[in-house]
């Protein structure tokens, strides 16, 4: 199954050339085929977890060590499933090699330590950050898989066509911010990176500073913020704005400095684009109030603000249908009613007859009953109306009543609209986003 060459490897690479006779589709496939090189060649070991890995879309592979074993678990549709448990030993030489390639310092396992790779796999290069971290019985590591494919367009986002509407019209504005929140592994830097690909053309410049960059664009001037040498988000950006650039992307506002020469950058000329940590749209106008910003400013230089989640679709093979419940019935209807939507917004008529999906579980979704990934979005669109009022420095429960009065369909009910759509199910929309 795997044709591994050590002397074609080097510090930095790990090169897959198996030939497989099938692709891996589902975990209980993957851990049997792991397991068959327990006590072998560390390096075809090392492959194979990375084949599969790539094989099922996981973005990050863990281990884990306990007290008698070390766990292997993958991250698959933002879910982690146990994969296999191995000794120490094989352990200890899967480390070393993976602190290896990462250029990773070997005699240290007393404070965490970050590194990077790269995988090439049937000549395609996929990234791979790794970070360490000393625990009670030895360090574990976790790899992020930045798997190329993971970059799709704007078309390719899954929105529904008034938001994609909304944001081609905004992305092609010459200036002014674009904000996306939401918790890690939302899905914000492949918003954006889509946001980049949209507008990216010969005739305009963009930057990027980035911690760390995840994927390289072609055309695109990307640099990556070190703290440690003094070059962070804040010192990046005052260089960055100095390039004449026509679009910057930040990879995050972390800090009053950044945020000030953002908005700045974006009330001089440029279209910024950036994310920040915040619980949804509204709530992104406090957070920037928090840091040390004023209403005024938030409200003249940002032109929308995106809060967005990612939530399993149910698997294609084995979903089932039933007849929405009477309480599923009230509170949909309720959410999703003509007078709560704007009239661009249609949907079927729900009533007792409409079937929603349920996740049953067969052998192709690793009997998990989702497969895939959709986004669920909120967009809150800065008008002038909306800026006189942000200026007022209203509470955040206000600042969305207002926005929903102006047409904002919440995450909620865009997820909503993806059940009837039976895309994906009821529980799995309260498991990411709550109760609405």
């Amino acid at each position: 199954m795997i044709n591994s060459s050590a002397s074609k490897k080097a510090i930095g690479t790990i090169e897959i050339s198996s030939q497989q006779a099938e692709k891996i589709v589902n975990i209980t496939e993957f851990a049997k085929a792991v397991s068959q090189f327990f006590g072998k060649n560390t390096s075809e070991l090392l492959e194979i977890i990375f084949i599969g890995s790539i094989d099922l879309d996981a973005s990050d592979v863990h281990f884990e060590t306990e007290e008698n074993q070390i766990k292997i678990r993958l991250r698959i549709d933002g879910v982690l499933q146990d994969l296999v448990t191995i000794s120490h030993q094989e352990y200890k030489q899967l480390l070393s090699r993976l602190k290896l390639v990462s250029g990773i310092k070997l005699n240290i396992s007393d404070r965490p330590q970050d590194g990077r790779f790269s995988i090439i796999n049937h000549k395609e290069n996929i990234e791979v950050r790794s970070s360490t971290l000393p625990s009670e019985y030895g360090e574990s590591i976790v790899l992020r898989i930045l798997n190329p494919k993971s970059l799709i367009s704007l078309e390719q986002l899954g929105l529904r066509d008034d938001l994609l509407e909304i944001f081609r019209k905004e992305i092609n504005k010459p200036n002014g911010m674009i904000i996306v929140t939401g918790p890690t592994g939302s899905g914000k830097t492949t918003t954006l990176y889509a946001f980049l690909k949209e507008v990216q053309n010969s005739t305009i410049k963009v930057i990027t500073i980035e911690d760390p960059i995840e994927y390289r664009l072609e055309g695109i001037s990307q640099t990556q913020a070190e703290p440690i040498k003094g070059y962070d988000f804040a010192s990046g950006l005052r260089a960055i704005v100095r390039q004449d650039p026509d679009v910057i992307l930040i990879g995050e506002i972390r800090d009053l400095e950044t945020a000030e020469i953002a908005l700045q950058a974006a009330l001089t000329g440029h279209l910024v684009f950036s994310t920040i940590h915040a619980n949804d749209s509204a709530g992104t106008i406090a957070r920037l109030v928090d840091l040390g910003t004023t209403p005024a400013s938030v409200a003249s230089a940002i032109n929308l603000i995106i809060a967005q989640r990612l939530i399993r679709k149910v698997c294609p093979k084995c979903a089932e249908f039933k007849n929405i419940s009477p309480e599923q019935l009230k509170k949909i209807s309720k959410e999703l009613a003509p007078e709560a939507l704007p009239k661009n917004i249609k949907i079927a008529e729900i009533t007792s007859r409409t079937k929603i999906p349920i996740a049953k579980g067969c052998k192709d979704c690793g009997f998990t009953g989702y497969k895939g990934r959709l986004g669920v979005f909120e967009a809150f669109l800065i008008d002038d109306d909306m800026e006189r009022f942000v200026i007022g420095n209203p509470p955040t429960s206000d600042l969305k009543n207002k926005a929903i009065q102006k047409g904002m369909v919440t995450m909620y009910q865009d997820g909503l609209i993806r059940v009837i759509e039976g895309l994906t199910t009821i529980e799995e929309l309260e498991r990411t986003i709550g109760t609405g």
